[in-house]
């Protein structure tokens, strides 16, 4: 009797107190537009810094910004003409939508992604030897490590041509996208189905996605509305399950999706960006860049990363999903990871919460903070932003890979406060350069991609 009334009044207090609630998460209908909504300030966030962001992403060509905390909308806004109804591409953050796709696919039994790729794209679908090309696994499309030749003409050209032998698949990573590509007819081919058709039953349809797969040029790209990115975002953050709906049973495929995926670049893993590593490769160059590519952004933060800045970040734990579409921000780089730290370094103001944000506050006088250089790779301005606790004597220096000094940036007296400063290369060559920071007897060196 006494366990009866313990589990009673167990689930009394479950019901009614909140404080032992747990933070479920929100799954808008599968059809129209509503969809709950969240208050910045009933989250303790701080309203009065959403008008700098805003700002910021207005200058840097957005047109749709979201952001979600467990399923329900805090901040949504629209720029200029652009509306929730306007359709805009995915670029290569699509690809994640393709990583999901295959890993349903193998889950049915249509493909196996241990498999070679020949088995569904035929023999000869490369000019590599035949030995050469079998190596090559659906995997290998999966994590950018198929061996091909990423320097051609066209990156982007599916032909047999173009696709040529470098290396064995599996010992070397480089962001391919003619490779990638091939998936859709890795899938198309098994299913007997077109790209678009299985996609829609598979995927569109069970979250109430709206949008089309089209093709242009040899590249093959989603169009959607900003909420449709939101709800893909809200699949992920739930590990492949829409509600009631399991999407992707496969748990394995799925953590090895959004974890490390091969030991060249510790932040990729089935065609997902993955923050807070100790290393990250970019596209377009073999260099390993040490540290996370979005240090001011979560450790946990996986992400979907487009040409021009399509973003889609989603992190675990927090229940946060960002969402930001538009024109390129301020680069021609394949990838933008800088404009994607520098949203979080604006969203960390906001949600100012002590536990989950850097507090310029928190720094001890004798600490400073040197954020990553942005862009890097660049060509031929970088910027540093930097923030000292006291006043004091900062120098930053720039060397080739030599170890010789190249040029003084900053070496002055400077007063406590946040600093930017910028480097023109233009007068430099192309290669890999070394910074060194120094504050208080207290150095930081990185490394810095100058492309010409």
């Amino acid at each position: 009797m006494k366990s009866i009334v313990s589990i009673v009044l167990f689930l009394f207090l479950l019901l009614t107190c909140p404080e032992i609630k747990t933070q479920s998460i929100y799954f808008p209908p599968l059809s129209g537009n509503q969809w709950e909504s969240v208050t910045p300030s009933s989250l303790g966030w701080c309203t009065e810094k959403i008008d700098s962001l805003l700002n910021y992403l207005e200058s840097k060509n957005t047109k749709a910004f979201l952001v979600l905390k467990n399923g329900r909308i805090v901040i949504e806004h629209y720029f200029g003409t652009f509306s929730a109804d306007s359709i805009w591409y995915w670029a290569s953050a699509g690809k994640t939508l393709t990583a999901m796709l295959c890993g349903i696919a193998q889950q049915e039994g249509y493909i196996n992604i241990s498999d070679s790729s020949s088995k569904y794209l035929g023999a000869g679908w490369t000019s590599c030897q035949p030995g050469k090309e079998k190596l090559i696994t659906i995997r290998n499309q999966l994590t950018m490590t198929t061996g091909l030749n990423d320097n051609v003409v066209d990156p982007f050209c599916t032909l047999p041509s173009c696709l040529i032998y470098l290396t064995d698949a599996g010992s070397r990573w480089a962001y391919h996208n003619a490779p990638y590509t091939l998936l859709d007819k890795v899938i198309e081919n098994s299913t007997g189905q077109t790209y678009n058709l299985y996609f829609n039953s598979r995927i569109k349809n069970r979250i109430g996605m709206n949008g089309i797969w089209l093709p242009s040029g040899f590249n093959n790209i989603y169009y959607s509305n900003a909420r449709s990115v939101a709800r893909f975002g809200i699949l992920i953050l739930n590990k492949g399950v829409w509600n009631v709906d399991t999407l992707l049973h496969d748990t394995s495929y799925f953590n090895s999706m959004t974890n490390t995926s091969q030991n060249l670049n510790l932040s990729y893993g089935y065609l997902w960006w993955l923050n807070g590593k100790s290393s990250y490769m970019l596209p377009g160059t073999q260099f390993v860049f040490p540290g996370s590519w979005a240090p001011d952004a979560p450790d946990n933060m996986i992400a979907a990363l487009g040409k021009s800045g399509q973003i889609l970040n989603m992190v675990p734990g927090s229940g946060i999903v960002l969402v930001r579409l538009g024109n390129a921000p301020d680069t021609s780089f394949e990838i933008t990871t800088h404009f994607n730290n520098q949203i979080w370094i604006r969203l960390n103001d906001i949600i100012c919460d002590p536990s989950s944000v850097k507090n310029l506050s928190s720094v001890s006088p004798q600490q400073f903070i040197l954020h990553q250089n942005y862009p890097n790779p660049f060509n031929p301005e970088t910027t540093f932003d930097y923030y000292i606790g006291k006043n004091g004597f900062v120098s930053l220096k720039i060397f080739n890979i030599l170890g010789k000094e190249v040029q003084s940036i900053i070496n002055e007296y400077k007063n406590t406060g946040s600093y930017s400063v910028k480097w023109n290369a233009s007068e430099f060559p192309g290669g890999a350069y070394l910074y060194r920071f120094s504050f208080d007897e207290i150095y930081k060196t990185g490394k810095l991609i100058l492309i010409k």
